[in-house]
Protein backbone atom coordinates (compact mmCIF):
# COMPACT_ATOMS: atom_id res chain seq x y z
CA UNK A 1 0.00 0.00 0.00
CA UNK A 2 1.44 3.38 -1.00
CA UNK A 3 1.52 6.37 1.31
CA UNK A 4 -1.17 8.07 -0.76
CA UNK A 5 -3.62 5.14 -0.71
CA UNK A 6 -6.36 5.36 1.95
CA UNK A 7 -6.71 2.44 4.34
CA UNK A 8 -10.39 2.33 3.31
CA UNK A 9 -9.72 1.77 -0.39
CA UNK A 10 -10.85 -1.65 -1.59
CA UNK A 11 -8.30 -3.72 -3.54
CA UNK A 12 -11.12 -5.04 -5.80
CA UNK A 13 -14.03 -3.65 -7.79
CA UNK A 14 -17.56 -3.01 -6.61
CA UNK A 15 -18.75 -5.88 -8.81
CA UNK A 16 -16.34 -8.27 -7.04
CA UNK A 17 -17.63 -7.07 -3.70
CA UNK A 18 -21.24 -7.74 -4.68
CA UNK A 19 -20.34 -11.19 -5.95
CA UNK A 20 -18.65 -12.08 -2.66
CA UNK A 21 -21.61 -10.76 -0.66
CA UNK A 22 -24.05 -12.81 -2.69
CA UNK A 23 -21.92 -15.93 -2.30
CA UNK A 24 -21.82 -15.40 1.46
CA UNK A 25 -25.60 -15.06 1.63
CA UNK A 26 -26.10 -18.26 -0.35
CA UNK A 27 -23.66 -20.14 1.90
CA UNK A 28 -25.42 -18.88 5.03
CA UNK A 29 -28.81 -19.90 3.68
CA UNK A 30 -27.51 -23.36 2.84
CA UNK A 31 -26.59 -23.85 6.50
CA UNK A 32 -30.10 -23.15 7.81
CA UNK A 33 -31.84 -26.50 8.10
CA UNK A 34 -35.42 -26.73 6.90
CA UNK A 35 -35.68 -23.17 5.59
CA UNK A 36 -36.54 -24.29 2.05
CA UNK A 37 -39.22 -26.76 3.19
CA UNK A 38 -41.37 -27.79 6.09
CA UNK A 39 -39.52 -27.96 9.44
CA UNK A 40 -39.21 -31.34 11.11
CA UNK A 41 -41.45 -31.73 14.16
CA UNK A 42 -40.63 -33.50 17.41
CA UNK A 43 -43.47 -34.41 19.77
CA UNK A 44 -43.10 -35.09 23.50
CA UNK A 45 -46.05 -36.41 25.49
CA UNK A 46 -45.84 -36.31 29.28
CA UNK A 47 -47.25 -38.41 32.10
CA UNK A 48 -50.37 -37.63 34.11
CA UNK A 49 -52.66 -40.64 34.19
CA UNK A 50 -56.21 -39.99 32.98
CA UNK A 51 -55.38 -36.31 32.46
CA UNK A 52 -53.14 -37.52 29.66
CA UNK A 53 -56.21 -38.19 27.53
CA UNK A 54 -55.81 -34.50 26.67
CA UNK A 55 -52.90 -35.59 24.45
CA UNK A 56 -55.48 -36.86 21.99
CA UNK A 57 -56.70 -33.36 21.17
CA UNK A 58 -53.17 -32.30 20.26
CA UNK A 59 -52.94 -35.32 17.94
CA UNK A 60 -56.26 -34.36 16.36
CA UNK A 61 -54.90 -30.85 15.77
CA UNK A 62 -51.78 -32.23 14.10
CA UNK A 63 -53.98 -34.36 11.83
CA UNK A 64 -56.14 -31.34 10.95
CA UNK A 65 -53.03 -29.31 10.11
CA UNK A 66 -51.49 -32.12 8.07
CA UNK A 67 -48.43 -32.23 10.32
CA UNK A 68 -46.62 -35.53 10.76
CA UNK A 69 -44.01 -35.66 13.54
CA UNK A 70 -40.57 -36.94 12.65
CA UNK A 71 -40.07 -38.36 16.16
CA UNK A 72 -42.21 -38.96 19.28
CA UNK A 73 -41.09 -39.41 22.88
CA UNK A 74 -43.50 -40.39 25.64
CA UNK A 75 -43.66 -41.07 29.35
CA UNK A 76 -46.40 -43.13 31.05
CA UNK A 77 -49.78 -42.18 29.50
CA UNK A 78 -47.73 -40.25 26.94
CA UNK A 79 -46.00 -43.52 26.00
CA UNK A 80 -49.36 -45.28 25.58
CA UNK A 81 -50.92 -42.61 23.38
CA UNK A 82 -47.64 -41.92 21.61
CA UNK A 83 -47.33 -45.60 20.71
CA UNK A 84 -50.85 -45.69 19.28
CA UNK A 85 -50.18 -42.60 17.16
CA UNK A 86 -46.74 -43.81 16.05
CA UNK A 87 -48.31 -47.13 15.04
CA UNK A 88 -50.58 -45.37 12.57
CA UNK A 89 -53.80 -44.64 14.48
CA UNK A 90 -55.13 -41.13 13.95
CA UNK A 91 -56.16 -38.82 16.77
CA UNK A 92 -59.82 -39.60 16.01
CA UNK A 93 -59.09 -43.34 16.02
CA UNK A 94 -57.54 -43.11 19.47
CA UNK A 95 -60.42 -40.99 20.78
CA UNK A 96 -62.90 -43.57 19.48
CA UNK A 97 -61.10 -46.37 21.31
CA UNK A 98 -61.04 -44.36 24.54
CA UNK A 99 -64.72 -43.41 24.34
CA UNK A 100 -65.70 -46.99 23.56
CA UNK A 101 -64.15 -48.39 26.72
CA UNK A 102 -63.68 -45.52 29.16
CA UNK A 103 -66.35 -42.88 28.50
CA UNK A 104 -69.08 -42.01 30.98
CA UNK A 105 -71.75 -44.54 29.99
CA UNK A 106 -72.33 -47.26 27.44
CA UNK A 107 -75.58 -45.86 26.00
CA UNK A 108 -75.95 -48.66 23.45
CA UNK A 109 -76.23 -51.30 26.15
CA UNK A 110 -79.67 -52.43 27.39
CA UNK A 111 -78.31 -52.13 30.91
CA UNK A 112 -75.75 -49.29 30.68
CA UNK A 113 -72.91 -49.58 33.15
CA UNK A 114 -70.92 -46.64 34.44
CA UNK A 115 -67.56 -46.59 32.69
CA UNK A 116 -65.89 -46.46 36.09
CA UNK A 117 -67.08 -50.05 36.59
CA UNK A 118 -66.15 -51.23 33.09
CA UNK A 119 -62.66 -49.71 33.53
CA UNK A 120 -62.10 -52.17 36.39
CA UNK A 121 -62.14 -54.98 33.83
CA UNK A 122 -58.66 -53.81 32.81
CA UNK A 123 -57.21 -53.44 36.30
CA UNK A 124 -56.95 -56.40 38.68
CA UNK A 125 -55.76 -56.45 42.30
CA UNK A 126 -52.12 -57.41 42.70
CA UNK A 127 -51.49 -59.27 45.95
CA UNK A 128 -47.73 -59.47 45.46
CA UNK A 129 -44.93 -58.04 43.36
CA UNK A 130 -44.62 -54.55 44.79
CA UNK A 131 -47.92 -53.05 43.60
CA UNK A 132 -51.59 -52.78 44.49
CA UNK A 133 -52.94 -53.26 40.97
CA UNK A 134 -52.03 -55.42 37.98
CA UNK A 135 -52.05 -53.80 34.53
CA UNK A 136 -51.62 -57.05 32.54
CA UNK A 137 -55.21 -57.11 31.23
CA UNK A 138 -54.90 -53.52 30.05
CA UNK A 139 -51.61 -54.30 28.29
CA UNK A 140 -53.23 -57.31 26.60
CA UNK A 141 -56.10 -55.11 25.38
CA UNK A 142 -53.61 -52.54 24.14
CA UNK A 143 -51.85 -55.27 22.18
CA UNK A 144 -55.13 -55.98 20.39
CA UNK A 145 -55.66 -52.30 19.57
CA UNK A 146 -52.17 -51.51 18.30
CA UNK A 147 -51.40 -52.48 14.68
CA UNK A 148 -47.93 -53.66 15.76
CA UNK A 149 -46.28 -55.01 18.91
CA UNK A 150 -42.73 -54.08 17.94
CA UNK A 151 -40.91 -50.78 17.56
CA UNK A 152 -39.79 -51.83 14.08
CA UNK A 153 -43.42 -51.87 12.92
CA UNK A 154 -44.10 -48.25 13.90
CA UNK A 155 -44.73 -45.65 11.21
CA UNK A 156 -43.10 -42.89 13.29
CA UNK A 157 -39.95 -43.47 15.39
CA UNK A 158 -40.77 -43.58 19.10
CA UNK A 159 -38.84 -43.28 22.35
CA UNK A 160 -40.49 -44.61 25.50
CA UNK A 161 -39.17 -43.43 28.85
CA UNK A 162 -39.13 -45.57 31.99
CA UNK A 163 -37.08 -45.20 35.19
CA UNK A 164 -34.69 -47.55 36.95
CA UNK A 165 -36.17 -47.94 40.44
CA UNK A 166 -32.81 -48.57 42.07
CA UNK A 167 -30.97 -45.53 40.66
CA UNK A 168 -33.72 -43.17 39.51
CA UNK A 169 -32.08 -42.89 36.09
CA UNK A 170 -34.19 -42.86 32.95
CA UNK A 171 -34.15 -45.85 30.65
CA UNK A 172 -35.14 -45.21 27.03
CA UNK A 173 -36.66 -47.84 24.76
CA UNK A 174 -36.64 -47.34 21.01
CA UNK A 175 -36.32 -50.89 19.66
CA UNK A 176 -37.55 -54.40 20.42
CA UNK A 177 -40.89 -55.36 21.97
CA UNK A 178 -43.30 -52.46 22.42
CA UNK A 179 -45.72 -53.69 25.10
CA UNK A 180 -43.16 -54.42 27.87
CA UNK A 181 -41.70 -50.94 27.40
CA UNK A 182 -45.16 -49.37 27.73
CA UNK A 183 -45.94 -51.48 30.80
CA UNK A 184 -42.71 -50.31 32.45
CA UNK A 185 -43.28 -46.66 31.55
CA UNK A 186 -46.74 -46.63 33.19
CA UNK A 187 -45.78 -48.58 36.35
CA UNK A 188 -46.50 -45.93 38.99
CA UNK A 189 -44.42 -46.95 42.04
CA UNK A 190 -46.51 -48.61 44.73
CA UNK A 191 -49.58 -48.81 42.47
CA UNK A 192 -48.38 -51.10 39.68
CA UNK A 193 -45.60 -53.66 40.16
CA UNK A 194 -42.17 -52.82 38.71
CA UNK A 195 -41.33 -54.45 35.38
CA UNK A 196 -38.14 -56.48 35.00
CA UNK A 197 -36.42 -55.98 31.63
CA UNK A 198 -32.82 -56.93 30.87
CA UNK A 199 -31.74 -56.76 34.50
CA UNK A 200 -33.46 -53.44 35.19
CA UNK A 201 -36.24 -52.99 37.72
CA UNK A 202 -38.36 -50.41 35.93
CA UNK A 203 -41.14 -48.07 37.02
CA UNK A 204 -43.04 -45.09 35.65
CA UNK A 205 -40.86 -42.72 33.63
CA UNK A 206 -42.26 -39.78 35.60
CA UNK A 207 -39.75 -40.69 38.30
CA UNK A 208 -36.92 -39.54 36.00
CA UNK A 209 -38.26 -37.57 33.02
CA UNK A 210 -41.98 -36.74 33.17
CA UNK A 211 -41.98 -34.76 29.88
CA UNK A 212 -39.13 -35.98 27.62
CA UNK A 213 -38.89 -33.13 25.10
CA UNK A 214 -35.12 -33.17 25.51
CA UNK A 215 -35.13 -36.62 23.87
CA UNK A 216 -36.34 -35.19 20.55
CA UNK A 217 -34.72 -31.75 20.65
CA UNK A 218 -31.46 -32.62 18.89
CA UNK A 219 -33.19 -34.41 16.02
CA UNK A 220 -35.98 -31.99 15.11
CA UNK A 221 -36.37 -28.34 14.12
CA UNK A 222 -39.46 -27.60 16.23
CA UNK A 223 -40.30 -29.43 19.46
CA UNK A 224 -43.86 -29.67 20.78
CA UNK A 225 -44.12 -30.63 24.46
CA UNK A 226 -47.48 -31.45 26.05
CA UNK A 227 -47.69 -31.20 29.84
CA UNK A 228 -50.80 -32.93 31.22
CA UNK A 229 -49.96 -32.74 34.91
CA UNK A 230 -53.08 -30.60 35.42
CA UNK A 231 -54.37 -29.27 38.73
CA UNK A 232 -55.70 -31.21 41.70
CA UNK A 233 -57.64 -29.71 44.58
CA UNK A 234 -59.45 -31.47 47.37
CA UNK A 235 -63.19 -31.25 47.01
CA UNK A 236 -65.32 -30.17 49.94
CA UNK A 237 -65.16 -32.71 52.79
CA UNK A 238 -62.85 -34.93 50.71
CA UNK A 239 -60.03 -36.82 52.38
CA UNK A 240 -57.33 -38.77 50.58
CA UNK A 241 -57.10 -42.54 50.93
CA UNK A 242 -53.75 -44.28 51.29
CA UNK A 243 -53.52 -44.86 47.55
CA UNK A 244 -54.71 -41.30 46.98
CA UNK A 245 -51.82 -39.96 49.03
CA UNK A 246 -49.42 -42.19 47.12
CA UNK A 247 -50.70 -41.07 43.70
CA UNK A 248 -50.77 -37.39 44.63
CA UNK A 249 -47.24 -37.60 46.07
CA UNK A 250 -45.96 -39.11 42.82
CA UNK A 251 -47.77 -36.44 40.77
CA UNK A 252 -46.25 -33.63 42.86
CA UNK A 253 -42.76 -35.14 42.60
CA UNK A 254 -43.02 -35.49 38.80
CA UNK A 255 -44.30 -31.93 38.48
CA UNK A 256 -41.41 -30.58 40.56
CA UNK A 257 -38.92 -32.41 38.31
CA UNK A 258 -40.54 -30.79 35.27
CA UNK A 259 -40.51 -27.31 36.81
CA UNK A 260 -36.77 -27.54 37.43
CA UNK A 261 -36.19 -28.85 33.92
CA UNK A 262 -38.10 -25.97 32.34
CA UNK A 263 -35.89 -23.48 34.17
CA UNK A 264 -32.96 -24.64 32.03
CA UNK A 265 -34.62 -25.24 28.66
CA UNK A 266 -37.96 -24.63 27.01
CA UNK A 267 -39.49 -26.36 23.99
CA UNK A 268 -40.53 -24.23 21.02
CA UNK A 269 -44.20 -25.04 21.61
CA UNK A 270 -45.35 -25.78 25.15
CA UNK A 271 -48.91 -27.07 25.53
CA UNK A 272 -50.43 -27.15 29.01
CA UNK A 273 -54.14 -28.06 29.11
CA UNK A 274 -55.88 -26.83 32.25
CA UNK A 275 -57.24 -30.17 33.48
CA UNK A 276 -58.80 -29.86 36.91
CA UNK A 277 -59.85 -32.42 39.51
CA UNK A 278 -59.27 -35.56 37.48
CA UNK A 279 -57.44 -38.25 39.43
CA UNK A 280 -54.74 -40.39 37.87
CA UNK A 281 -56.96 -43.48 37.40
CA UNK A 282 -60.23 -41.69 36.55
CA UNK A 283 -60.23 -42.64 32.88
CA UNK A 284 -64.02 -42.77 32.93
CA UNK A 285 -63.86 -38.94 32.91
CA UNK A 286 -62.62 -39.02 29.32
CA UNK A 287 -65.25 -36.65 27.91
CA UNK A 288 -64.67 -34.25 30.79
CA UNK A 289 -60.94 -34.21 30.00
CA UNK A 290 -61.64 -33.61 26.30
CA UNK A 291 -63.90 -30.66 27.13
CA UNK A 292 -61.37 -29.09 29.49
CA UNK A 293 -58.59 -29.48 26.91
CA UNK A 294 -60.41 -27.77 24.02
CA UNK A 295 -59.05 -24.25 24.76
CA UNK A 296 -55.50 -25.66 24.82
CA UNK A 297 -56.09 -27.29 21.42
CA UNK A 298 -57.15 -23.96 19.91
CA UNK A 299 -54.12 -22.19 21.40
CA UNK A 300 -51.82 -24.98 20.21
CA UNK A 301 -52.91 -24.49 16.59
CA UNK A 302 -51.96 -20.81 16.85
CA UNK A 303 -48.65 -21.57 18.56
CA UNK A 304 -47.48 -24.23 16.09
CA UNK A 305 -48.31 -22.03 13.11
CA UNK A 306 -46.35 -19.18 14.72
CA UNK A 307 -43.40 -21.47 15.44
CA UNK A 308 -43.33 -22.59 11.81
CA UNK A 309 -43.33 -18.98 10.58
CA UNK A 310 -40.53 -18.04 12.98
CA UNK A 311 -38.51 -21.03 11.88
CA UNK A 312 -38.88 -20.13 8.23
CA UNK A 313 -38.20 -16.38 8.47
CA UNK A 314 -36.56 -15.82 11.85
CA UNK A 315 -32.89 -14.87 12.32
CA UNK A 316 -30.22 -17.50 12.68
CA UNK A 317 -30.33 -21.20 11.98
CA UNK A 318 -31.84 -24.15 13.79
CA UNK A 319 -30.53 -27.66 14.16
CA UNK A 320 -32.17 -30.43 12.19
Amino acid sequence: MSDKQSSFDLPFSRRDFLRLSLAGAVAAAAGCAGRNGEPSIGLALGGGGAKGLAHILVLEALDELGIRPRLIAGTSIGAIIGAAYAAGLSGKDIRAQVEQFFADKDKDSFFPLPASIRWLDFIDPAFAGGGLLDSSDFIDWLGEVLPTRNFSGLKIPLKIVAADLMTGREVIFESGALLPAIKASMAVPGVFPPVEIKGYTLVDGGLANPLPFDRVQDECDIVIAVDVSGNRELEKDESLSSIGVLLQSFAVMSNNILIEKLKHQMPAVFVQPDIRNVKILEFFKAREVFAQAMPAKAQFIKDINKAKRLHRFGPGCTRR
